[in-house]
């Protein structure tokens, strides 16, 4: 019998019978997949950075450090954020693995370490994971903090709970886009994005993929996900807005005939973050694994030019060092 969504309500257009869709056209054809591969294969992409491996890990690396009580966030690399707010630690799409994939002896290989190990936590109060994909859903990951935590909350979109609960995970909330929960003193928002989700050749859209909006009484903070740039996600900020931090994708873009339905290049970053109102925004979705063409070096150089082009302060917009720690209470001042 073929596999029908539960979740299903026609009244919403990224509904179907048997999964979820975006409501934007789709940009892809039938062969896009095997001719980008034959391309990047041909050209030998991507080119690794202009330093090396071990220069680029030097210049963009750092050890994740914890101390003191203030409330921060923390960049973990790709789109991986630790939040303390209130005393407790809330993660956003984790994965501290050597690989995004199924196994771990092939796949995306992390190109820079860990900047972040569990131990380090004496606490966590909340996990939301925004889709699927392995390199925003890591089960070795998800199994240590379960083991660590056991009654951690996981908020994640619909049609994942099924998976947290399979490994045992307790405390699950799914949400579909709009939808709204409490956890760790937070209010946290699912929000549409513009991206699929997949993690077997059987499961293609049967959960839902989004971006989270965090609120407390000094955060307002939008994380997109993986997204490609739509005029949709502008009804985030009338809705949910005005933000005073933001996380946008920056990486996984090249090339862009191929990508852009599902990533954002800098440039589209830099105009959201100008529709934002110039919120500290935190350039997310590079530095770890090679997933497109472009070398793990490019997306900050190409931020910083498409900054420089648009006349913002390249400061509320600009490459952190994986590892980096911001405070929370001087976002106004920053």
């Amino acid at each position: 019998m073929a596999w029908r969504n539960p979740w299903y309500d026609p009244g919403k257009a990224h509904h179907t019978p048997d999964g979820f869709r975006n409501p934007e056209e789709e940009l892809r054809s039938p062969g896009d997949l095997q001719r980008w591969r034959r391309e990047r294969k041909a050209a030998g992409l991507p080119y690794p950075p202009a330093l090396g491996y071990d220069g680029f890990t030097r210049e963009w690396w750092q050890q994740a450090d914890l101390s003191g009580s203030d409330e921060a966030v923390w960049w973990l690399g790709h789109a991986s954020l630790l939040f303390r707010t209130e005393g407790q630690y809330t993660l956003i799409d984790p994965v501290l693995s050597s690989r995004a994939s199924p196994v771990s002896f092939f796949g995306p290989k992390r190109k820079t370490p860990s900047p972040l190990a569990l131990e380090q936590l004496s606490s966590l109060a909340c996990v939301l994971i925004s889709h699927s994909h392995y390199d925003h859903l890591d089960r070795p990951t998800i199994k240590k903090i379960l083991r660590r935590f056991p009654d951690v909350t996981f908020i994640v979109p619909l049609g994942l709970e099924p998976w947290f609960r399979r490994l045992g995970a307790r405390n699950v909330t799914q949400l579909d886009w709009w939808e709204t929960t409490q956890a760790g003193g937070l209010a946290v928002h699912a929000v549409p994005a513009r991206h699929w989700s997949m993690r077997t050749p059987f499961d293609r859209n049967r959960s839902l993929w989004c971006g989270w909006v965090i609120k407390s009484d000094t955060l307002s903070f939008w994380f997109t996900g993986d997204s490609g740039y739509t005029e949709n996600l502008l009804e985030i900020p009338r809705r949910l807005g005005p933000f005073n931090l933001a996380a946008l994708p920056v990486g996984a873009y090249a090339p862009e005939w191929f990508m852009r339905g599902q990533h954002m290049n800098p440039t589209a970053a830099v105009s959201l973050h100008r529709v934002l109102g110039e919120p500290v925004s935190i350039p997310v979705h590079w530095g770890v694994f090679e997933l497109a063409d472009e070398s793990l070096d490019e997306p900050p150089a190409m931020l910083a030019e498409a900054m420089c082009i648009a006349k913002m302060d390249k400061r509320r917009f600009c490459a952190w060092r994986i590892g980096e720690k911001r405070s929370l209470n001087k976002l106004s001042q920053e």
